[in-house]
């Protein structure tokens, strides 16, 4: 804790008559006691999992998967580079795939780049390194990833290492081409790879491969991994309904709006015995929600309608998930773009336990900003009045987004979850105890915010600029009405500090010493 005696600059007080004068929810009189800082314990350990700004700049990167190899979990995803300009386009800037290594999922190493799109000889393009899968079979890795032919369609590649962390070589063709495929709605159906390995009740080992968007393709692969196997013995790889008569299967039954990003999933029990139904997780409609359904039978074609499980993230348009167990508990990675600066082009990997009902069945779940490590909060008045955001569903419409004027108040939220707050160190300035951000546990990447005229929002970072950390930034206090609780003074105005005023936040000279002292309660 460090000591600063401050008063109201003149420039504050001049914001102050300003804001009052245009109408501003500000209070005319400046704060007359000192007040002293306060270094309020920080999470660590949140979401994003990795990616985060600790002084070498922030890495966005998107489309996770997961490789559990022995008591080492593995982290890949390609490095969204779209620039400003790109964004607006709608224009996907992926060079590469990296890694990310941990023994305890708080923790990550990173591994850097284990394949780069340059070094694949039939990709039309050097900047498209969608979305893959690492999977290890006979001591081998093997990494299954999406990007555009010379042909113009979006098609399947492989590559091959002799360990997690790479380098993989690509084995100089597509695994599955575009152009093979049936029907083709898209020139991007052949997209998304998701594996499984499989040993049906009668000893025999199988080896699955499905993708797809807009619809949803299976195939078995040989033993090599590289290849795709010839169900039906014709002599050639064909697409169609059933493994009856082709190769690649396609299936819809059950699949309700299946949009992208599929992940195969069956539970294990204690000795890591597979049981029960498989799992297909997906992207869901759009703006992405995330569903599952299942089936007892990969190669029936037909799956049962689970539900949806994740709406829209508040900072993303798509999203892609991987589930996977590890020490006795299955986990949920997914993406968002809760970073400064991110969105759908430059997105960030998150990680939040996947739990199940006895009947198998999943529940509809929040994103999560605290993530397996860092710790929730509430702040509440001396009379125990909680600072909440509005209650609202994330919406499907683009046209909503980004978003940036989400009230913020007391009585306005509907679940426990919207009064649940994650502190994190300042974004004005990391290295000062006393700056704070305030970002939401529910609705990660939303920050509270003093706008330009004065008010209070939860926004998004949008920018990623000087400007917008200074505006979700706060100085942290001993409280103006009592020492053991805490005052928010906005960096972006100095002198004025947070305040529940008659049900909403605003910022106040203090005067109000009651409503603009908070208290912080561990969750």
């Amino acid at each position: 804790m460090g000591k600063n005696k401050q008063t109201m600059t003149d420039a504050a007080l001049v914001a102050v008559l300003a804001l009052a004068l245009a109408g501003g929810a500000v209070y005319a009189q400046p704060a007359k006691e000192a007040v002293t800082e306060l270094a309020l314990d920080k999470a660590s350990g949140t979401n994003p999992m990795v990616g985060d700004d600790t002084g070498a700049g922030i890495s966005y990167g998107g489309d996770p998967s997961v490789l559990v190899d022995g008591d080492t979990v593995y982290l890949y995803t390609g490095v969204d580079a779209s620039t400003d300009e790109q964004v607006e386009k709608s224009v996907y800037a992926i060079p590469e795939y990296v890694c990310y290594s941990s023994t305890d999922l708080v923790n990550w190493t990173p591994e850097g780049t284990v394949m780069t799109m340059d070094t694949v000889s039939w990709a039309k393009d050097d900047q498209s390194a969608w979305a893959a899968q690492v999977e290890k079979y006979n001591d081998h890795y093997y990494l299954y990833y999406c990007t555009w032919d010379k042909s113009g369609k979006q098609s399947i590649g492989v590559a091959v290492a002799d360990q997690p962390t790479g380098t993989f070589v690509d084995i100089g063709e597509p695994l599955v081409r575009g152009s093979v495929t049936k029907p083709q709605l898209s020139t991007f159906n052949d997209i998304d790879p998701t594996v499984w390995i499989d040993t049906d009740a009668s000893g025999e080992e199988h080896r699955y491969l499905a993708w797809g968007n807009g619809m949803f393709f299976m195939c078995e692969l040989n033993e090599d991994m590289v290849s795709v196997k010839d169900v039906n013995q014709d002599g050639e790889i064909t697409s169609g309904s059933s493994f009856e008569d082709a190769d690649i299967m396609w299936q819809k039954i059950g699949l309700d709006n299946y949009t992208e990003a599929p992940w195969l999933y069956r539970r294990a029990d204690e000795q890591g015995t597979p049981y029960g139904d498989y799992y297909l997780f997906y992207a869901y409609g759009w703006r992405e929600c995330m569903a599952y359904a299942t089936t007892d039978d990969l190669t029936s074609g037909a799956w049962k309608k689970g539900n949806v499980i994740m709406y829209p993230t508040a900072t993303s348009n798509t999203n892609h998930m991987a589930v996977f167990d590890f020490k006795g508990e299955t986990y949920f990675v997914y993406h968002n773009g809760s970073l400064p600066g991110g969105n759908g082009y430059r997105r960030s990997a998150c990680i939040t336990r996947l739990h199940f009902n006895d009947d198998g069945s999943i529940d509809l779940f929040d994103e999560t900003a605290a993530g397996l490590g860092g710790e929730r909060v509430e702040l509440t008045l001396a009379d125990g009045t909680r600072l909440e955001h509005e209650a609202f569903v994330n919406s499907t419409a683009d046209a909503d987004y980004p978003l940036r004027h989400v009230a913020l108040g007391s009585g306005i939220g509907k679940f426990d979850t919207d009064g649940e707050w994650v502190l994190v160190p300042g974004k004005a300035d990391r290295t000062n105890d006393a700056y704070v951000s305030i970002q939401s546990e529910n609705k990660p990447g939303l920050y509270v915010t003093v706008k330009k005229d004065g008010g209070i929002g939860l926004s998004q970072d949008i920018s990623g600029s000087d400007a917008f950390a200074q505006a979700q930034t706060f100085r942290s206090v001993t409280g103006l009405a009592d020492a053991d609780g805490v005052s928010f003074e906005s960096v972006r105005l100095p002198g004025l500090y947070l305040t529940l005023d008659q049900g909403a936040l605003v910022l106040s000279d203090g005067a109000q010493a009651q409503n603009a002292t908070f208290y912080v309660s561990r969750k």
